[in-house]
């Protein structure tokens, strides 16, 4: 246990590799504890109900909410997703820092909340990369993966919102980086980094446009951009 618990805050689009990332860093650190999210969405192949998210229907989920029993709540493609709040405060009063895994909505959510929070955005190296880690899922059409990739560009632009950025191109790394965070240690992640602030900027393009950001072009043949045309 710490003598000084933290509530961490990791977002990111989706694909970004937020969950795995996660999941790596609460095997290396047993001591944190991972906030498990309420959703209103159907439980995926891989995942269990109570490890990966509290699966419930959405008239429980309204209950929740209106009884103010949720950190922070958000809707994404149509599904609600929440924290528990007396999950997260009795793990700080255990002794326990917290990684929640959560949304931009939700960070902000609880930025208000919880103010000494400390907020990490998850970015994918490029949005070829991106759309490749949204396809390997070999779960969605490409009509939806297209809706997911505007919408992960338009979490994007909200990543000067936290506190630090970590480029997800190597999962070791990006690990590595977290920990560093985590540490206190992790002054060339944090948000003003001039450094980092390039490379946001080479991921992001130069200009916000129509889809997401200048320069964002589909690979020929995905199906992107026929599924773009059709929003």
């Amino acid at each position: 246990m710490s003598s000084n618990p933290r509530l961490f805050v990791i977002a990111a689009p989706s694909g970004a590799g937020k969950t795995t990332l996660v999941h790596a860093l609460t095997r290396k650190h047993p001591d944190f504890r991972f906030s498990i999210s309420y959703t209103t969405r159907k439980k995926r192949r891989t995942e269990a109900d109570g490890v990966d998210y509290l699966f419930v229907e959405e008239p429980e989920f309204f209950k929740l909410r209106e009884e103010g029993a949720l950190l922070e709540s958000a809707e994404v493609f149509d599904n609600h997703y929440g924290t528990s709040r007396k999950q997260v405060e009795q793990h700080l009063t255990d002794g326990h820092s917290v990684i929640l895994e959560i949304d931009w909505q939700g960070a902000q959510q609880v930025r208000e909340s919880m103010p000494e929070c400390v907020t990490i955005f998850i970015m994918p190296p490029s949005v070829e990369e991106l759309e490749r880690r949204l396809r390997n899922r070999r779960t969605d059409s490409d009509e939806v993966i297209a809706r997911r990739l505007r919408d992960a560009l338009s979490d994007m632009s909200h990543w000067d919102e936290f506190d630090y950025v970590i480029i997800n191109d190597d999962l070791d790394g990006a690990v590595a980086d977290i920990e560093a965070v985590l540490a206190g240690t992790g002054d060339s992640s944090a948000t003003s980094h001039v450094a980092l602030r390039r490379a946001i900027t080479r991921i992001l393009g130069l200009s916000y446009i129509t889809f997401g950001y200048k320069g964002f072009s589909p690979p020929r043949g995905s199906g992107i951009l026929a599924a773009m045309s059709h929003r």
